[in-house]
């Protein structure tokens, strides 16, 4: 007997991605990028949307010591539920992050932590690395001054991963 999927991952619009960080209260809210170069990705349940992933071509030139021949951004994680997160997290490295370096040629991903509202265990507690820090500029959007944020990094290889740990 054939079963609908109690849950399932897919390439979803960004117009739907950024409805759902918006109605979710993500605190930097929609990805919005000047470059375009931009990847949505959703979990599902039962066929509703609940967690997001949206993915991103680097804004700068660098990041860390990556440029953007090298390495994206996971520019927007978010889910409906606070416990969503972490698997959502899972399910993009194990599955977008692969097909994402293959179709551009990338070895990195980078995602960056604000330091004043989250801990960094997501992508501690996931494997990822510290590549740094970073302050960002002013907020054209709201005019608020930038924060500190934790540099986070993704390579497939362990060995590479903890080489280029940095703080």
């Amino acid at each position: 007997m054939l079963v609908a999927p109690i849950a399932h991952l897919e390439a979803i619009g960004l117009e739907e991605a950024n409805a759902a960080l918006e109605q979710w209260g993500h605190r930097v809210g929609p990805c919005r990028r000047p470059n375009g170069h931009l990847w949505a990705h959703g979990l599902f349940e039962h066929g509703a949307l609940v967690a997001v992933a949206v993915s991103a071509a680097l804004i700068r030139e660098r990041c860390q010591e990556f440029d953007r021949a090298q390495a994206f951004e996971l520019a927007r994680l978010c889910a409906a539920r606070p416990h969503l997160c972490r698997p959502m997290l899972r399910l993009w490295r194990e599955f977008v992050f692969p097909s994402l370096c293959r179709c551009h040629g990338w070895d990195w991903a980078v995602s960056y932590q604000d330091e004043a509202l989250h801990s960094g265990d997501l992508y501690r507690f996931d494997g990822w690395v510290r590549l740094g820090r970073s302050r960002s500029g002013r907020d054209p959007r709201s005019g608020r001054q930038g924060r500190t944020k934790t540099v986070w990094g993704w390579h497939e290889d362990g060995a590479v991963r903890a080489a280029a740990r940095r703080a």
